[in-house]
């Protein structure tokens, strides 16, 4: 792949070096007169809505055309987590396009369709944070973030590092695709911890819900969450570097080395996160390394390569603590009186990953668009528990609490190529290529563990179209999969403007979508063996069928935005462990289960004023399991609701984006839902919960700014899963410097 790559790189660049000098100059800034890099720029023939060329904006926020003679023409500017913008052409030869804040539905994604496309039009629900909301809300990891986004529900098993799922539209919390700079960070089969990825650097957040599948492959059955890390800028090379401190011994610093020159661009970074928590064994620590380096070849030909290095540390105290009590179990002493249960004081465990991309991106004339993308992620987990606690039992006495040593190691390495073509600006064809190589040991090194590989190479088509006021988004994608064969995913999403509108009632939106998804079982899963498991050569993926029908309605020329979609969802051949051999306590992976869950989000965004956005929502899910003929608890039992899935939930967020300060407020309201302890102790639900959270900063001076941040401002107790008490409130301050830069 390294030499491919090579030798298409040098061609290519040869071919530039003729190409003769632009004649048109667009630079991008943002509100506040920064550079944009990565914004798509096309010149469009105002005629026949022809895209003559396109190019994408180098880190300086610059992009260069040669415009043929005649005209008239445009140019149309979309910048992922801004609002579009059309600029004409009149013979300028240099053009600044100024970019505005916006509502949801105005904002320009990427996830939705691959390509960047305005929100309204993207055929799924897309939600946005951009650096600045989250240089604000300054989160120590993504679920600190993700979870005052409508239609998210976060469960994290107490304290900071402990296991952060995410739960959307009645999904398992591995039916979410996590992309971080390009590269799947998920282990095979879908399983993330959202406590232990950070935002440090953070460029921009997106998070799609529903199928996709076609798109992004496995793991993508009820959501897409993906990162950018930012790039460098500024003419002058810009340090920045700053430290925070809060209650509950925690302390973080950071520093970055960032720049543009030419056509190179870079930015190389550091963070280093402490706290000791609220508990016995709540500590956690975790220190990110990484790089962002970009080079633009010509014109139209760009390189970028990124790395990632994150380390964490965290306790593992063990559940103890259930919706604001403590259980009381035997003591196991010579009376066998009752006592508190504890913690656990030594287990522990660590993640330590590393992850790289390299892509080229080659822009051709007429609206063709080749990117090439070689990646590599590293996973490496160890949760070691040397031997137990005896004195943590269940209330019969019997022991909870067993010596344990879990070691992962995964690789994911592969190769992607995807080619847009987009002659005309009603019309945009998106196709690729996708090999991966899955290589891994998982499991207890007590009890065996397991190795296993898996090859999968996936093609797909999407097309977009434009008719009038009709737009349609169909595809499909094929996987060959080594181990469990071939699987076919079609999806369809259709738009209608029903009403264009005016001043107050500003237009009406009808959407629909439907789609499948499928999630390739763990390694565990696929290559079970003995002593306690045998293998199942017909094990197949988890599959879904979704599908959702909503409407948008604007105010004010976008100023608001109502959004409402109703979603239906079946998710079978879901894996569970069945017993074979009850002598010999032996059993295999099958596909047996089923569920099902269907609701409603209903989401307003406002433009309150020009910095100031507001994004709040509501989420109805009614879910069930309907087939699960291996249920261990009485809460998976079919007909019980699924497992940490609200029926009522609520999210708000409020932020002010100014240039000499900004703030923000988050809320999360989660209602009663089933749960379990899984140790008899009797408990089956998880009590209902308010998180309010609140963030600004301050620039004192030019290149000095101070930040504070407030979690849990309500002091409020309570557990997002059962048995993990979470984190009182909790706060931290600090100061940044800014040394160089613009």
């Amino acid at each position: 792949m390294r030499v491919f790559v090579g030798v298409f790189l040098g061609v290519i660049f040869s071919l530039s070096l003729a190409a003769a000098a632009a004649d048109l100059k667009v630079k991008v800034v943002d509100p506040q007169a920064a550079a944009v890099a990565g914004a798509q720029v096309s010149v469009v023939s105002g005629n026949e809505g022809k895209i003559l060329s396109t190019q994408s904006t180098s880190a300086e926020g610059i992009a260069t055309f040669r415009t043929p003679g005649g005209g008239p023409y445009q140019l149309q500017v979309l910048a992922p987590g801004f609002a579009a913008e059309t600029v004409e052409v009149s013979g300028q030869a240099e053009i600044t396009v100024n970019l505005r804040l916006a509502t949801a539905s105005e904002t320009v994604v990427v996830t939705a369709t691959r390509t960047p496309v305005l929100g309204e039009a993207a055929g799924a629900d897309v939600e946005t944070l951009s650096g600045a909301q989250l240089t604000t809300m300054q989160p120590v990891a993504a679920n600190d973030a993700i979870r005052f986004l409508p239609g998210a529900v976060l469960n994290t098993a107490g304290q900071r590092g402990g296991l952060a799922s995410l739960f959307v539209r009645g999904g398992e919390s591995n039916y979410n695709k996590v992309i971080v700079d390009g590269v799947t960070v998920n282990e095979p089969g879908g399983t993330f911890d959202f406590g232990t990825l950070s935002l440090a650097q953070g460029d921009r957040m997106e998070f799609v819900r529903g199928a996709q599948s076609t798109l992004y492959g496995s793991d993508a059955m009820t959501s897409v969450v993906q990162v950018w890390t930012r790039a460098g800028s500024t003419l002058t090379p810009e340090l920045r570097f700053g430290a925070d401190g809060g209650n509950l011994g925690t302390a973080s610093g950071h520093v970055s080395l960032a720049g543009a020159r030419g056509r190179f661009d870079y930015n190389f970074f550091g963070d280093q996160f402490n706290t000791n928590g609220a508990g016995i064994n709540d500590a956690y620590s975790d220190s990110l390394e990484g790089a962002n380096v970009g080079v633009k070849l010509s014109d139209s030909i760009a390189l970028r390569a990124r790395v990632r290095h994150a380390n964490s540390h965290t306790g593992l105290p063990g559940e103890w603590n259930f919706n604001g009590y403590d259980p009381l179990v035997p003591s196991n002493g010579p009376t066998e009186a009752l006592v508190p249960l504890q913690p656990d004081p030594s287990e522990w465990s660590q993640l330590n990953n590393l992850l790289g991309s390299v892509d080229l991106t080659v822009n051709r004339a007429s609206g063709w668009q080749h990117r090439f993308t070689g990646f590599d992620y590293l996973y490496r987990y160890n949760e070691l528990n040397a031997n137990g606690d005896a004195a943590r039992v269940d209330p019969f006495g019997d022991p909870i609490d067993f010596a344990s040593h879990e070691v992962d190691r995964i690789n994911r390495g592969g190769f992607e190529y995807q080619g847009d073509y987009s002659e005309r600006t009603w019309t945009h064809t998106t196709f690729g290529y996708r090999v991966e190589n899955e290589n891994g040991f998982v499991g207890d090194v007590n009890f065996g563990q397991t190795h296993g590989q898996r090859l999968n190479n996936d093609v797909y088509l999407q097309q977009q179209l434009t008719l009038g006021r009709l737009s349609v988004i169909a595809g499909g994608r094929f996987v060959h999969d080594s181990a469990f064969g071939d699987t076919g995913l079609p999806r369809v999403a259709l738009g209608l403007q029903l009403l264009r509108g005016g001043e107050g009632f500003s237009g009406t939106r009808l959407r629909f979508s439907y789609a499948t998804g499928f999630k390739e079982p763990r390694l565990e899963e696929t290559f079970a063996g003995p002593p306690f498991t045998q293998a199942n050569p017909g094990l197949k993926p988890e599959r879904s069928r979704s599908f959702e029908a909503g409407f948008l309605q604007d105010f004010y020329r976008g100023k608001f935005a109502l959004n409402a979609t109703y979603f239906n969802n079946l998710f079978h051949d879901q894996i569970n462990y069945v017993t074979v051999d009850p002598v010999n306590f032996i059993g295999e992976y099958v596909n047996v289960n089923k569920a099902f869950a269907q609701g409603a989000e209903i989401g307003l965004q406002a433009k309150l004023r020009p910095r100031l956005l507001l994004n709040t929502a509501y989420t109805y899910t009614s879910s069930q399991y309907l087939d699960n003929p291996a249920a261990f608890d009485a809460v998976f039992n079919p007909g019980q609701p699924l497992l940490r899935r609200p029926k009522h939930s609520a999210t708000l967020l409020l932020s002010y984006l100014g240039s000499r300060w900004g703030a923000n407020m988050g809320g999360s309201f989660v209602g009663r839902r089933a749960d379990s302890d899984f140790d008899n102790f009797g408990v089956d639900h998880a009590a209902g919960y308010v998180r309010a959270d609140l963030g600004g900063w301050y620039a004192v001076r030019p290149r000095v700014t101070v930040y504070a941040n407030v979690e849990n401002a309500l002091d409020r107790r309570y557990n997002e899963v059962v048995g993990y008490p979470a984190l009182p409130v909790n706060f931290r301050a600090g100061v940044r410097f800014r040394v160089g830069g613009e």
